[in-house]
């Protein structure tokens, strides 16, 4: 399992038109990439990790500061483009077993006091972001 999580001064996802998610405000983006032995275990472990994560301003975390999160599930995060120019996707999950841990990620979250906004799962979405810093980072449980 693994995110790329994105300092933002604001962000929002949209959907056919539809703003199914919003930070309304400050706070963190989590593009969230999951593969196919992850586990509940490490969902909880990610979660609290990036809930913790000192990177908003004076080295605060969202736990400091109850900055909420928008939360992407990106499976391209495990695409491999080690051969040829087509990216190969099957280091990504299926969703029958993505979709899962991407909803108890969101609820692990949520029992830590977060405010949690989401993506929707599996649908094309415009992801708009104002990126603070910038600062991204990537972190990673699991193998």
């Amino acid at each position: 399992m693994r995110a790329v999580v994105q300092r933002a001064a604001e962000a929002s996802v949209v959907v056919e038109g539809e703003v199914v998610g919003d930070l309304g405000g400050p706070g963190l983006v989590v593009l969230l990439g999951i593969t196919h032995d992850d586990t509940p275990e490490q969902a909880d472990s990610l979660a609290a990790k990036i809930w913790r994560l000192r990177i908003l301003r004076d080295e605060k975390s969202a736990a400091d500061t109850a900055a909420p999160l928008l939360v992407i599930s990106q499976f391209t995060l495990y695409a491999d483009t080690r051969k040829g120019r087509r990216p190969s996707w099957s280091a990504a999950a299926p969703g029958a077993v993505a979709e899962p841990l991407y909803e108890h990620f969101c609820a692990s979250l949520e029992r830590l006091g977060a405010r949690v906004e989401r993506g929707r799962f599996g649908a094309d979405m415009v992801v708009r972001l104002v990126n603070d810093g910038p600062v991204t980072v990537i972190v990673q449980v699991g193998a």
